[in-house]
């Protein structure tokens, strides 16, 4: 917290960011489901691998959300 009023464009660009990324998990998380869960209820896709999958897909949205600690996003 600070007083400094010349840090608001700061802060909004940095909300700016952090909406994008929220943005670009949503759509690769629901991407990921719509497509793995019709072939796993199917029986394409063996649940070794299904679960594989999934453990993949959280680590790319947690290694997305990482990008907004370097502050450039």
């Amino acid at each position: 917290m600070n007083d400094d009023l010349l840090l608001v464009p700061r802060f909004l660009a940095i909300s700016r960011n952090t909406m994008r990324i929220i943005r670009q998990n949503l759509f690769w998380a629901f991407s990921y489901n719509a497509i793995a869960i019709p072939l796993a209820v199917t029986g394409k896709l063996h649940p070794i691998v299904s679960a594989g999958l999934m453990a993949i897909s959280s680590l790319v949205v947690v290694g997305n959300s990482l990008r907004l600690r370097k502050g450039n996003a």
